[in-house]
């Protein structure tokens, strides 16, 4: 029997999956607890309007997220920071330090989406990607300074 998932099963799908499960399973459990229901042709519609959706969704996601990357690939940021002798900072430079340089350049970026490989220890010129899509990852050009 072929059912459509109204809600995530375990071992089984996720939501909105058409799937084919035996006729005892759906009729005594899926269909009773409203964890699914029997695809039928209005139901079949429904779930494809949903997904067409779901994609158009992503799609536009997707695009902002380049656009966004395209201009900051031409932005760079000057992060001045206390240092000894050799250009050895006294901590480290953090994504929350990233983040917070970019506001007054226009730009509202998470903490968490600044992927730092390694911590920013010493003087000198990085390179810093931000994830800002699964697909989309953009570089940034961070210029550490001794105050």
């Amino acid at each position: 029997m072929k059912v459509l998932l109204k809600q995530d099963v375990k071992k089984i799908g996720k939501k909105g999956e058409l799937l084919e499960v035996k006729e005892g399973y759906a009729r005594n459990f899926l269909i009773p607890n409203g964890l699914a229901i029997e695809a039928i042709g209005g139901a079949m519609k429904q779930v494809e309007e949903q997904n067409k959706a779901k994609e158009r969704h992503k799609a536009k996601e997707k695009g902002e997220a380049s656009a966004l990357a395209d201009k900051m690939q031409k932005v760079s940021i000057v992060l001045k920071h206390k240092a000894g002798e050799e250009g050895r900072l006294f901590g480290s430079i953090t994504a929350a330090e990233i983040a917070d340089a970019l506001k007054p350049k226009g730009f509202e970026v998470d903490k968490k989406k600044i992927v730092l490989e390694e911590p920013i220890r010493l003087v000198g010129q990085y390179s810093v990607k931000l994830k800002l899509h699964p697909e989309v990852i953009a570089t940034l050009s961070v210029t550490v300074e001794k105050l």
